[in-house]
């Protein structure tokens, strides 16, 4: 199997059950004008992502990495009116462009984007003692994924979803040997998984127009 069919198949399947939907399209472009990086999620994933917020009946989501605010659409679709997501971002300009986006899409009661460094930004949550968080999707830089999830676990209750966005790496998480630092930190990170009595978690390779890659899902027990 190659890229095109990869290709082909994801643009079938999100022809016959996305659609056409001008909110997202508009994101996407504006994004692309505004000179962001095409690593944003695609329509399938971003649908997945809704699906499992809905399943969990979120009121309150967490997003570590914003970009341009594609994925935070599809996750704040999912809240209730009285919901709550808050996206964490780095770069002001992505910010700015997610902000946007957001309001086009009549998201900006529920959506609140915070700007820095995403570690100190989950400190601060943590800090203030901040309500549970029904669902926490993390897709920010790799080599801070193991403290991330960390911090996810201390704003999180029994019930929770965690997801994990980019662990499969094209396979090379698989090589135990690799010195590249997305690597070694995405195998620290599924260790602490492993050996956290407070999670159950399965991880799903996936191809698609993104390429080869996957994501890990764990739900918090308690």
């Amino acid at each position: 199997m190659t890229q095109p069919t990869w290709d082909a198949v994801d643009a079938y399947f999100s022809e016959q059950l996305i659609g056409h939907d001008p909110v997202l399209e508009a994101a996407a472009a504006a994004a692309d004008a505004a000179g962001l990086p095409h690593i944003a999620v695609a329509p399938n994933q971003g649908k997945l992502l809704h699906l499992l917020a809905l399943t969990a009946g979120a009121r309150r989501i967490l997003e570590v990495g914003t970009l341009g605010g594609y994925s935070a659409i599809w996750l704040g679709r999912a809240l209730p009116a009285d919901g709550t997501l808050i996206t964490l971002e780095l770069d002001p300009v992505h910010a700015e462009v997610a902000r946007g986006n957001l309001a086009r899409a009549g998201l900006q009661q529920v959506a609140e984007v915070r700007v820095g460094r995403a570690a100190d930004s989950l400190a601060a949550l943590v800090a203030d003692g901040a309500e549970p968080f029904d669902l926490v999707f993390i897709d920010a830089d790799k080599p801070g994924n193991p403290e991330y999830f960390a911090r996810a676990l201390e704003l999180t209750r029994p019930g929770s979803l965690i997801v994990v966005d980019n662990v499969v790496r094209g396979g090379a998480v698989a090589d135990a040997a690799s010195t590249d630092p997305v690597i070694t930190a995405t195998r620290r990170l599924h260790e602490l998984i492993a050996a956290e009595p407070r999670v159950t978690a399965t991880s799903v390779q996936t191809v698609g127009s993104k390429g080869y890659d996957g994501f890990t899902l764990a739900r918090v027990q308690g």
